[in-house]
């Protein structure tokens, strides 16, 4: 089998092009997963990759390529044995019974971050917001640690397009978060809006959803958006877990 061995190999190019370019993977709707922890947790959900370009030499499988170029090629700083492209998955509409909804949330790690809590708690989607990074995005995906593959994503402008009773969750606003929400919820379920961590959800937002509510906070000001997501997230889940 030959080894691709040149820089300007097309295949080498792409990976370039969807790491760095978000418009590149909005039109062709692919993106890329780095490493073999993450190659690996997509081939674990049932995805199938492709393509896959691996370390020549490690074993791994997909098309070998020289180990230098492949590290050239990766985003991260120490290289990686393992890059695979994938084709972007969207639900039509965001589902319940428990939505997460992000909406504003510009940094791509806290993106990322806020999947992986939806799905280590049972959250049945996380709805995209407005002016909400990529979550396909490479930093997104990282600081997803796979759970990408795993958490159905879904595009969505506002509350009306949500499912369920939406509760937007604000900074000492409303009511406190608790689990029985969900027992008042309505068939749908509920979902769950988070805003950015300075501005928050915008007023005609909060306006729009059927509750507002907070996490109780003593010390800090706030909390990071991710980590109020997932203190809400896992309140919620009570319920579920009885």
């Amino acid at each position: 089998m030959s080894v691709i061995n040149s820089h300007q190999n097309a295949r080498l190019k792409q990976v370039r092009v969807l790491l760095n370019r978000k418009r590149e993977r909005a039109r062709t709707g692919l993106f890329v997963a780095e490493g073999e922890d993450l190659v690996g947790a997509a081939a674990a959900a049932g995805w199938d990759a492709e393509d896959l370009l691996v370390h020549a030499g490690s074993g791994l499988e997909g098309t070998e390529v020289d180990p230098a170029l492949l590290d050239g090629a990766s985003s991260l700083g120490s290289g990686t044995r393992a890059i695979g492209i994938y084709r972007q998955r969207w639900l039509g509409t965001a589902v319940g019974p428990r939505c997460l909804h992000l909406h504003g949330l510009k940094d791509p790690g806290n993106v990322g971050t806020a999947i992986r809590a939806a799905h280590a708690l049972g959250a049945s989607c996380v709805s995209i917001g407005p002016d909400t990074a990529d979550p396909y995005a490479p930093k997104a995906v990282r600081a997803s640690m796979g759970s990408v593959f795993a958490v159905p994503l879904a595009r969505a402008d506002g509350p009306a397009e949500l499912p369920g009773t939406t509760v937007a969750l604000v900074l000492r606003a409303g009511e406190v978060l608790r689990p029985d929400l969900v027992d008042g919820a309505d068939a749908d379920g509920l979902s769950l809006l988070v805003g950015a961590e300075r501005e928050g959800l915008p007023d005609d937002v909060v306006a729009a959803c059927d509750r507002t509510a907070h996490v109780p906070i003593a010390g800090a000001e706030s909390l990071n958006a991710a980590m109020a997501a997932t203190v809400a997230l896992y309140e919620l889940a009570r319920t579920a877990r009885g």
